[in-house]
């Protein structure tokens, strides 16, 4: 009998095969090279995912799980707007690094769709952020934080371009090479002063005080 897999080993193999799908798309990834990669066969693969597709959507879940965890922890902070956006930035930037398979998967749907169709990848992926970004400026409008004449789902659209450009920028290729043309050769070493920049641009565009 099989021994149950272990977080990390569930994790491991999530991690490897968003990388495989991310590369060589849906249909050009084997379950057989993601299990080789992970180090467990090809029947332990399919002891907990039905098939590639099950597969693909447990990785797509992963990456959703993890950028509600940092969604979640912006909100309970609480703070003003900038503040929160702020934060939004610097997580960001950390999961960009630390998950670049996760971010390369999410800009493959966005090109290549998913097994599901892109319009069912993108009411799953975009709806949570959608609603919390659009949330968090709808009250900072309501408090007088910001100009009372922004559109909150509006400005939301416009805020998750900018940070999916982010994400883009720390692990795609191309992005990151043009980053690098805008930033310098060093732009993956710049955290802070992408984020300052950024704060600067935000923070004009919706009448916040200047940082």
């Amino acid at each position: 009998m099989l021994k149950p897999l272990t977080k990390e080993q569930t994790d491991r193999i999530l991690s490897i095969a968003a990388e495989e799908f991310a590369d060589k798309g849906f249909a050009g990834t084997a379950i057989g090279s993601i299990a080789k990669k992970a180090g467990v066969s090809v029947g332990v693969i399919y002891k907990y995912y039905s098939g590639k597709e099950d597969l693909f959507n447990a990785c797509v879940r992963k990456s959703l799980d993890c950028m509600d965890e940092v969604l979640n922890m912006t909100g309970d902070t609480g703070g003003d707007l900038m503040d929160m956006i702020e934060q939004l930035i610097s997580r960001a930037q950390s999961f960009a690094k630390e998950n670049p398979e996760y971010i390369r998967l999410y800009h493959q749907i966005t090109v290549s769709g998913s097994p599901g169709g892109k319009a069912q990848s993108a009411e799953l992926i975009e709806s949570s952020t959608a609603k919390i970004y659009g949330e968090f400026i709808r009250r900072a409008a309501e408090s007088g934080e910001i100009r009372s004449d922004i559109d909150p789902a509006a400005f939301a659209f416009l805020i998750d371009n900018l940070l999916m450009m982010l994400h883009y920028s720390y692990a795609c290729d191309y992005y990151t090479d043009r980053f690098r043309i805008y930033f310098g050769e060093d732009a993956l070493d710049k955290d802070d002063a992408v984020r300052e920049q950024m704060l600067k641009f935000i923070g004009a565009a919706l009448g916040a005080e200047n940082r």
